[in-house]
């Protein structure tokens, strides 16, 4: 059996802490970094409570809620993607245009996602 990872932790309380400390810094990061997590950010302020309100029962709730931070999950992954890419080369490559086209349609379409739950939730009720 190979060796581990020497980045891996062994596991127990710590492994738990320091993934909080990697997550606290990954938002952190993307706050300051990605002008578009800022935008969805300040949109999910605005529309989850909301979203709580609005919702007429606790799927409703879930539907609404869950569709924006869907947006803010896909965003997070295309930054991501976008940081390796740059990371491994500053150089123009199609595979590199096409890494980041991918994520970018992924956020597009939790955009969308949320749109229509949103609409089908709110505005079609019977």
């Amino acid at each position: 059996m190979p060796s581990p990872s020497p980045h891996k932790s062994r596991g127990g309380f710590r492994r738990i802490w320091n993934a909080a400390l990697y997550s606290r810094d990954g938002l952190r990061d993307a706050w300051r970094h990605e002008a578009a997590f800022r935008q969805e950010l300040l949109l999910v302020a605005v529309l989850l409570p909301l979203g709580l309100y609005l919702g007429n029962n606790g799927i409703e709730r879930a539907l609404l809620v869950g569709s924006l931070l869907l947006i803010l999950i896909v965003e997070l992954l295309n930054s991501a993607v976008e940081a390796v890419v740059d990371r491994v080369s500053a150089e123009h490559h199609d595979l590199s245009r096409r890494a980041k086209d991918l994520g970018s349609a992924a956020v597009m379409l939790a955009l969308t996602n949320a749109a229509v739950v949103w609409g089908l939730t709110l505005l079609l009720r019977g």
